[in-house]
């Protein structure tokens, strides 16, 4: 039965590759009629390239069948080669092909700003089509936006078998040069843009030394422009017996290079000297253009294997574009990545010191972790005071942000360390570690599930501190608000809403809790984000010299405010800004009509003290139970959320991936079972995890 199974399958198969060959070849009897006319239809290409499409991208068989079996019918067909190479030559010949070649896949001058509102505008109101445009040819012959994704799954030996058949016909040597010059005017307005990069004021700031002596941008505009005038020579007598040599884009590919070496050392600096959006752009379209150009070099002067993988590159590139030019998303991805590296490059720098991995690190988090408690207990405290004044709700908003923006703010000063402010921190350091692994697969796993355990030891020491704090401080400040005033600080209606509000089964403290890891994760980002504009606007140089605070500060005074500045504006507006997202979330969801709050551990652990020594007579021990689990959930919300999308931007940003999550669980799971101290106070030498086979 199985041997039937499998005969039926190949018979199958085999039937569907002659259905394809014998479609294949009535087009291509079509596309021999029209050979020769003035107009060629496209419509043609548009079912050629129908027959090769799979039913799913990602079906590699099928792609590889259907290459296949259309190479088997240009071979067994003497004149098909020709027929398909004339038909394809002459009709891209009928369109202007400067700006495809230019301009598709290649982030326009006018900058990100501007991209990003006529994307957005297209959305909404799309751009008219010049149907005389090469590239509204490719968005017809490859109008599923998958097509980029199987033409990518295409196996190369597949692609160069393909086009070597194709490039065999040494005829039509006059379109093949007419492609040639439009490439060649493509490569020339490439080089334009690229001395342009070279000359920005924003690019010359990044790299001062290009002043010193002659800039490359420039001279690789000079031999781009002598290298396209010899091409031009030669085609103008390749029909005559002539002593005119083929050009030689040597000095042009060197000078290129040398571009691309500024680039790569500019994009090295902005580790030590930050980075910012604009110079983002220029770097990223830079790196196009150069591509770009030395792509097209090699479709018009290499031969052999080179050429053909540049017109596979070329074919891939330009069809992918197609779509990813009118993509916000693109946009958006292609102009970040190396932004959000470089903010989850100062969150990883930051995140080390949120790892213990040793008994004097592990209790100087208590001390610290503690030290924020106390704080955290006051603000818990101020903002259900704060609630008893008559606000209008944006008022009530702005005090409550003040509370927890200068709070979070003050704890920093101090050297304090909220909890919940550790994943957004570590998270990137374990990308960063991920990305800088050596060795082998399981000395990574090890490497990977040591900084997991350190992490995961030094998370619950933080939070043992905010709540073993906040928790007898709040009670403390109840003891002494009856004691002075008389009175309870919190009715008893109010005291059971404070805890039926940490009941994770009956209210929205769960998704509260979530709505907080977001900010959390936001505010790990917000402070990337400002460490690296204090490095790269010279925030601190520009306090020091000016003028107003030169007369109001002395000069040493003055400088340690710069430095202190400079050194901590990512961490103050981080905090600040966090806080203020606490604080107002409330009031937006009251103007909204939708649920939203907060729900954050540490003023949780607060309010739970707040609530139980305020309700009347003794608390049922279930409330307390529930109200304390409710705690525990909330934190492990805030934990879970923040870190996730941490970690998950940090390894975008680096362009890693780790698929082989299952050995680094096994690994933290069998050391949890072995030895579960080690999750929760440090070992008496520093923790390492033999690799396992």
């Amino acid at each position: 039965m199985h041997w039937q199974h499998w005969q039926d399958l190949h018979w199958n198969v085999f039937s569907s590759l002659m259905m394809q060959r014998i479609e294949i070849q009535d087009i291509l009897r079509l596309m021999q009629a029209q050979l020769g006319t003035s107009s060629l239809d496209p419509q043609l290409l548009v079912q050629f390239v129908a027959r090769l499409r799979p039913s799913h991208a990602s079906d590699v068989d099928e792609i590889q069948n259907k290459i296949r079996a259309l190479i088997h019918t240009l071979v067994i067909t003497p004149t098909a080669a020709d027929i398909l190479q004339h038909f394809i030559l002459q009709l891209l010949n009928q369109y202007k092909q400067v700006s495809l070649y230019a301009e598709s896949g290649i982030l326009s001058s006018e900058g990100f700003n501007t991209q990003l509102s006529q994307r957005i505008g297209a959305y909404f109101l799309p751009l008219l089509a010049d149907e005389h445009e090469l590239k509204e040819l490719v968005g017809v012959v490859f109008h599923q936006k998958n097509d980029k994704h199987w033409l990518y799954n295409i196996p190369s030996e597949d692609w160069q078998n393909l086009l070597k058949i194709l490039a065999q016909p040494n005829g039509n040597q006059v379109y093949k040069h007419q492609m040639c010059m439009q490439m060649m005017n493509a490569i020339m307005t490439l080089s334009y843009r690229v001395s342009s990069i070279g000359l920005h004021p924003e690019f010359c700031h990044a790299y001062p030394a290009m002043d010193e002596y002659e800039s490359p941008f420039l001279i690789q505009n000079r031999e781009i422009i002598e290298f396209v005038e010899d091409y031009k020579k030669y085609i103008a007598d390749f029909n005559h017996a002539s002593a005119v040599r083929f050009p030689d884009p040597a000095q042009a590919l060197v000078m290129l290079d040398q571009c691309r070496d500024i680039m790569f050392r500019i994009k090295r600096a902005t580790k030590r000297n930050g980075v910012g959006l604009s110079l983002t752009y220029l770097l990223v379209l830079l790196e196009q253009c150069l591509q770009r150009i030395e792509t097209l070099l090699q479709v018009v002067t290499s031969l052999g294997q080179s050429q053909r993988t540049a017109m596979m590159e070329l074919l891939r590139n330009l069809t992918a574009a197609y779509y990813n030019d009118q993509s916000v998303r693109a946009l958006l991805a292609t102009n970040t990545e190396l932004l959000a590296l470089q903010v989850t490059e100062n969150a990883s720098r930051t995140g080390e010191h949120y790892v213990s991995t040793d008994k004097k690190g592990y209790l100087q988090m208590y001390r610290s972790a503690a030290g924020a408690g106390v704080i955290i207990a006051c603000m818990a405290t101020l903002k259900l005071l704060a609630a008893r004044a008559v606000f209008a709700p944006l008022m009530y908003a702005f005090v409550n942000s003040m509370i927890y923006g200068l709070g979070f703010v003050l704890i920093h000063m101090l050297h304090f360390t909220v909890a919940t402010k550790q994943p957004a921190m570590t998270a990137a350091a374990l990308a960063a570690t991920i990305q800088h692994s050596k060795g082998s697969k399981t000395a990574q796993m090890a490497e990977l599930a040591t900084l997991s355990i350190n992490i995961i030891r030094t998370q619950f020491i933080a939070i043992i501190g905010n709540i073993s704090i906040a928790i007898p401080v709040a009670a403390i400040l109840m003891v002494g608000w009856e004691y002075m005033f008389h009175e309870a600080f919190l009715t008893h209606s109010k005291a059971t809403t404070v805890l039926q509000s940490l009941n994770p089964f009956t209210s929205l403290a769960l998704p509260h809790a979530a709505i907080a890891g977001v900010c959390l994760f936001l505010s790990g980002l917000i402070a990337g984000y400002y460490d690296n504009l204090a490095v790269y606007r010279h925030v601190g140089a520009r306090i020091r010299a000016h003028r107003r605070l030169q007369g109001i500060f002395s000069a040493q005074r003055l400088e340690n405010i710069s430095h202190y500045i400079e050194r901590n504006l990512g961490a103050i507006m981080g905090n600040f800004l966090f806080g203020i997202m606490l604080g107002s979330m409330g009031t937006i969801g009251f103007l909204l009509g939708l649920p939203l709050d907060i729900r954050h551990i540490a003023f949780a652990s607060a309010n739970l003290m707040h609530g139980l020594m305020n309700v009347n007579g003794t608390p049922d021990m279930g409330l307390i139970i529930i109200s304390f689990v409710g705690v525990l959930m909330i934190g492990l919300t805030n934990l879970f959320v923040s870190f996730s999308l941490t970690i998950f931007v940090a390894l975008r940003a680096r362009r890693v991936q780790l698929k082989e999550w299952r050995p680094l669980f096994k690994l933290i799971l069998t050391h949890f079972v072995t030895r579960p101290s080690d999750f929760f106070v440090p070992p008496k030498k520093p923790l390492k995890i033999e690799e396992t086979d």
